[in-house]
């Protein structure tokens, strides 16, 4: 287990390998959740990669009589 510390800016580094174990670049934006007295900071992943993420999905939507 790697541990970091908070600089006086609330700064904090993310160590080398769990930078290149989920390939994250300088710029890129993470999301910061407080979960069960944690901190957890997720990947936003860019447009682009999202592209084609629901392909073969169903976008047919079943709809109750009285809602037509």
């Amino acid at each position: 287990m790697t541990t970091v510390t908070v600089s006086p800016k609330f700064q904090v580094v993310i160590p080398l390998e769990v930078r290149k174990n989920l390939s994250l670049h300088p710029g890129e934006k993470l999301q910061v959740v407080l979960y069960d007295n944690r901190i957890e900071l997720i990947p936003i992943p860019k447009l682009k990669e999202m592209r084609g993420i629901l392909k073969g999905t169903n976008p047919v939507i079943e709809r109750e009589q009285d809602r037509l």
